[in-house]
C-alpha cells in the first residue's frame, strides 16, 4: 500500500505539494482579513489587498519541489517589495520559511546556507522596521527559523543517504547479473569444449573403423569383425561421456547420480591404444619425473592430446604416423604431438573449434599452444602447461 502511494506521489508532484502546503495556505488566507495593519507611512492595507498579497506569496509553493530555488527567490523578492513599501507583516510571510525548508531539503549545502542567511536577514529587517530591534525576540524567532532550516538539512541528508543505498543496491544487482551471465557464458564454453572433444574424437574413430570394416568385410572378415567391435566400444564410451556431461547439466541441490571421473594423465595410455587400434601408429614417450597434477590440469593435457590425435585421424591421410611426447620439467609439462601426414588445411590460429578449444584450455592455466604444419610435412601441436609455482 505504501509503495503504491509513494509511486502515485512521484507521478503527481504538484498535486502532492499542494495538498501538503494546503493547511498553511488555508490558515494564511483565512487570517488575511485580520491583517489590515497600519503602515509607517500612514496608509491602510485593505482586506482585499492583504488577501491578494497573501495569494501572491503562497501560490509559488505548489511547485517548490521541482523549482525550490526559484520559488524561494520569488517569495523573498515579494517580501522585500512588501518591506520597501512599508506594508505590515502578513501570516502569508510564513511562505518564506516553507520555501527555505524546500531549498534546504532539496538543494546543495551552498544553496541551503544562502537560503538560511536570506531568511535570517529578512527576519532582522522586519523586526527592525516594524517592531523595533529586540535581541531576545530576535533570538527566539531565530531559533524557530534555524530549527526549520536544520530540519530541511536533515531531510536532505536522509534523502541522499537513501539514494546512495538504492544506487548501491542497483549496482550490486547489476554486478550480480553480470557475474551470472559471465559464469553462464564460461560454463557454456566449457561444456562446448567438452562436447566437441568427446564427439569429435569418438566419432572420428568410429568413422575410421567403419571405413576399414567396409574395405575388409569381403577379404578379411575377422578384421572387419574387430573393426565393428571397436566401433561398438567407442560408441559406448562416447555415450558414457555424453551421459556424464548431461548429468552435470541436470544436477541440482537434490539427488545426484555418481558419474565416471574426468579423464587424466593416467588414461593417456588407453587413449593412445584406442587411437592405435583405429589404424594410426603412435609412438608414445614420457620423459622427466611425473608428478601429481590437479585434476583440471590433467584434463587439459588429456584433451589436448585427444584433439591433436583426432585431427591426425581426420587430416593425416593413409599411412600417417604420430608421435606423442610428454616431458615433465621444473616449470611445467610440455606436450608435443606431431605426425608425418598431409597436414591440416588450416593455418596456425585458424581452423575449427578444436584448435580454439586447445588455446582456451591451455590459457585457463596460464599455458600456451602452438599448432601448425611442420616444414617437412605433417602437423605439430606443442603445448606448455605451467605447474606449481610457475602456474
Amino acid at each position: 500500500m505504501f509503495g503504491r502511494l509513494r509511486a502515485w506521489s512521484r507521478r503527481h508532484p504538484v498535486l502532492v505539494d499542494s495538498l501538503t502546503v494546503s493547511p498553511v495556505i488555508l490558515f494564511c488566507l483565512s487570517s488575511a482579513r485580520y491583517s489590515d495593519v497600519s503602515q509607517d507611512v500612514g496608509m491602510h492595507i485593505s482586506t482585499a489587498f492583504a488577501f491578494a498579497l497573501s495569494v501572491l506569496l503562497l501560490a509559488p509553493l505548489v511547485v517548490r519541489r521541482n523549482r525550490p530555488r526559484e520559488v524561494f527567490a520569488t517569495i523573498a523578492l515579494i517580501s522585500l517589495g512588501q518591506w520597501m513599501l512599508g506594508m505590515g507583516i502578513l501570516s502569508a510571510n510564513l511562505a518564506v520559511l516553507v520555501a527555505m525548508y524546500a531549498v534546504a531539503s532539496r538543494c546543495t549545502a551552498r544553496w541551503a546556507i544562502a537560503a538560511g542567511l536570506v531568511a535570517e536577514l529578512g527576519l532582522l529587517m522586519a523586526q527592525s522596521r516594524w517592531g523595533g530591534f529586540q535581541p531576545s525576540a530576535f533570538a527566539s524567532m531565530s531559533v524557530f527559523v534555524i530549527a526549520i532550516w536544520i530540519a530541511g538539512i536533515y531531510v536532505n541528508t536522509r534523502h541522499r543517504y537513501v539514494e546512495s543505498l538504492v544506487e548501491r543496491a542497483e549496482r550490486a544487482e547489476l554486478e550480480r547479473d553480470q557475474q551470472a551471465r559471465i559464469a553462464a557464458a564460461a560454463e557454456r564454453a566449457r561444456i562446448a569444449r567438452e562436447l566437441h572433444d568427446v564427439i569429435a574424437h569418438n566419432v572420428s574413430v568410429m568413422v575410421v573403423q567403419a571405413d576399414g570394416a567396409s574395405y575388409a568385410i569381403s577379404s578379411d572378415p575377422e578384421q572387419a569383425r574387430r573393426a565393428v567391435q571397436a566401433i561398438s566400444s567407442t560408441g559406448r564410451q562416447a555415450l558414457a561421456e555424453m551421459r556424464r556431461l548431461v548429468g552435470v547439466l541436470r544436477q541440482d541441490g537434490g539427488f545426484r547420480e555418481k558419474y565416471a571421473p574426468q579423464p587424466g594423465v593416467a588414461q593417456l595410455a588407453d587413449l593412445v591404444e584406442q587411437v592405435g587400434d583405429s589404424g594410426l601408429p603412435i609412438d608414445f614417450t614420457v620423459s622427466g619425473t611425473p608428478r601429481d597434477l590437479p585434476e583440471g590440469e590433467q584434463l587439459v593435457i588429456y584433451r589436448i592430446v585427444q584433439e591433436a590425435l583426432t585431427n591426425t585421424l581426420k587430416h593425416g591421410g593413409p599411412g600417417a604416423r604420430a608421435v606423442v611426447d610428454i616431458a615433465y620439467g621444473s616449470a611445467g609439462v610440455t606436450l608435443r604431438i606431431s605426425d608425418d601426414g598431409r597436414g591440416a588445411a588450416a593455418t596456425p590460429g585458424q581452423g575449427g573449434h578444436g584448435l580454439l578449444g586447445m588455446y582456451e584450455r591451455a590459457a585457463m592455466y596460464g599455458g600456451t599452444v602452438d599448432a601448425g604444419p611442420r616444414p617437412g610435412g605433417g602437423f605439430q601441436v606443442v603445448a606448455r602447461i605451467p605447474t606449481g609455482a610457475a602456474a
